[in-house]
């Protein structure tokens, strides 16, 4: 089998495969912590990144494309669209679902907005370990070993992004706490899950077009924390509350089938710009050439 597939491979199978694994750890140690603060849940969060760097360091991938490097100072713009394009898509979700009565945000006027961005802090500060090994495992590894072996970048965040839900779904069943998680679902759990397939392509679109056009992880690993920190408060600390079926299309949270699909238009406009540009600098090499 091809290195590189081979090694792939590996990693989809921790992905998959890992969060079971800590459950299953869980259950033969008896464990009595929370499940999130469990063995099984390190295993479950740790496993796919670490299965990564084993094989760079060991199996044969090597370091030149796993984007550890800032690319600073010329990628400064890629960072920009890092910080900018969540909250640009959740004003636009916010001015759908309002006028639709989707959401309610009484929460803002309750609360105070002053208390939100508090929410944001702890929220931010709490997603940086959390999302360091999802983003060193997905678009650390799996995104450019799998541009590395050729495959077309769609079907490459397609790949991701089934592998990433099929990473959440020990997650959503046994590690995360479920008073959390009835604040989001307005529906059954088999049905969020599915939703939360068709949500997570189009994510996968942004996330994986920005790595690419970046050649560095973090301004992902920073969209990623900025995300959950933006838009988790809004329902857990109750700033918004979500309205049935209409609230789980139009929520401004990244749970949101339409928040999803503007994100996944973010990612297809960075498509087109970075091939736009790999054939710009193909044909000026070819010109160069020939002069």
């Amino acid at each position: 089998m091809n290195k590189q597939i081979r090694n792939i491979i590996i990693v989809a199978l921790f992905a998959v495969g890992g969060g079971w694994l800590g459950i299953w750890l869980n259950n033969v140690t008896g464990n009595t912590m929370p499940p999130l603060q469990s063995l099984g849940a390190l295993v479950w969060l740790t496993s796919p990144a670490l299965a990564g760097i084993f094989l760079r360091a060991f199996g044969g991938d090597g370091w030149k494309d796993s984007g550890f490097g800032l690319n600073l100072p010329s990628g400064w713009k890629w960072y920009l669209v890092a910080i900018l394009v969540y909250p640009l898509v959740a004003l636009l979700s916010f001015g759908l679902a309002l006028p639709l009565k989707a959401i309610s945000a009484d929460g803002f006027a309750t609360q105070g907005f002053s208390a939100y961005t508090s929410a944001v802090g702890i929220m931010f500060v709490g997603s940086l370990m959390k999302n360091i090994f999802e983003e060193f495992a997905w678009r650390g590894y799996l995104t450019p070993r799998l541009d590395a072996a050729k495959i077309h970048p769609l079907l490459n965040h397609l790949i991701v992004g089934v592998l990433w839900w099929s990473w959440h779904l020990p997650y959503y069943y046994y590690f995360l706490d479920k008073t959390i998680l009835q604040g989001f679902i307005q529906t059954s759990l088999p049905m969020f899950i599915f939703i939360a397939l068709i949500g997570i392509f189009p994510s996968a679109i942004l996330f994986g077009e920005l790595r690419l056009a970046s050649k560095s992880v973090w301004p992902v690993f920073i969209l990623h924390n900025l995300l959950n920190a933006l838009s988790m408060p809004l329902v857990i600390n109750g700033f918004i509350k979500i309205n049935g079926t209409m609230g789980t299309i139009f929520t401004p949270t990244n749970e949101g089938i339409v928040t999803s699909i503007l994100l996944g238009v973010a990612g297809l406009a960075l498509y087109q710009y970075r091939t736009k540009r790999v054939l710009q600098n193909k044909f000026y090499d070819s010109t160069h050439l020939i002069i």
